[in-house]
């Protein structure tokens, strides 16, 4: 009987003496809720919107094109120019600057390339590529302040994909580009760009277009469709 004495008084003890330090360190002791439900992430869009926007000094290339990667390095991007199919990349071999070029309108663009990434749906193919019908592949997006496509007609992987894709050699020009962490916003030229739940989303927040892209899928914004203009009075038929 002594013993139990002294071992419920010992168990006494130390339930007393934890308390004493847990309550002199500050520390608690909290437990998952088994019924909280985590909010969805924002629309993309919204993200676009309302998240703050880093400095984009850190993301220059020092000719005004503003590039980044994803933290886990799946997603590559540029608020950049273009000259009709010409996009002004800085980590890849382009004509945009070639002379023949010039006469084309210059338009600010946002130009994303993915290491692994979806298969483009049906009816997002808009090029025949040169009549075949063959080689219209997914793992870029590229967003103007009206319209936004996801793939395009190529030979051969993407630069993301040859840099970070399953034979990715993790080297070069895109190993190079500063992190656009996730929740960050950039923008030049009215169009704006966010890392955030699992993927970039690209856009023109006032026509609402804009593309969201991650490994798993894609999802193209095209805004507010256009009206149609009023329809033209008949002009009077002559006897």
């Amino acid at each position: 009987m002594d013993a139990m004495r002294r071992t419920v008084r010992g168990m006494l003890a130390a339930l007393f003496l934890a308390t004493m330090v847990s309550t002199a360190t500050g520390c608690s002791v909290t437990t998952a809720d088994p019924s909280y439900i985590p909010p969805d992430p924002p629309q993309p869009m919204e993200q676009l919107e309302k998240a703050p926007l880093a400095d984009a000094k850190a993301f220059s290339s020092g000719t005004g094109v503003l590039s980044f990667i994803t933290q886990d390095r799946t997603i590559a991007c540029s608020l950049t120019s273009a000259r009709g199919d010409h996009v002004d990349l800085p980590y890849e071999q382009n004509s945009y600057g070639d002379a023949a070029n010039n006469k084309l309108p210059i338009i600010p663009v946002a130009h994303c390339e993915l290491a692994t990434y979806p298969a483009p749906q049906p009816g997002d193919v808009t090029d025949d590529c040169a009549g075949t019908h063959l080689g219209y592949l997914g793992g870029t997006a590229l967003l103007s302040p009206d319209t936004a496509h996801y793939g395009g007609c190529r030979s051969g992987v993407t630069s993301m994909e040859a840099a970070y894709g399953p034979r990715g050699t993790k080297a070069g020009p895109l190993a190079e580009l500063p992190v656009l962490m996730d929740g960050q916003n950039l923008e030049r030229n009215g169009l704006r760009c966010s890392a955030y739940n699992g993927g970039v989303a690209c856009g023109n927040v006032s026509a609402g277009v804009g593309f969201f892209i991650s490994p798993e899928r894609y999802e193209l914004m095209p805004g507010a469709a256009k009206s149609s203009p009023p329809p033209q009075p008949e002009a009077p038929k002559t006897p």
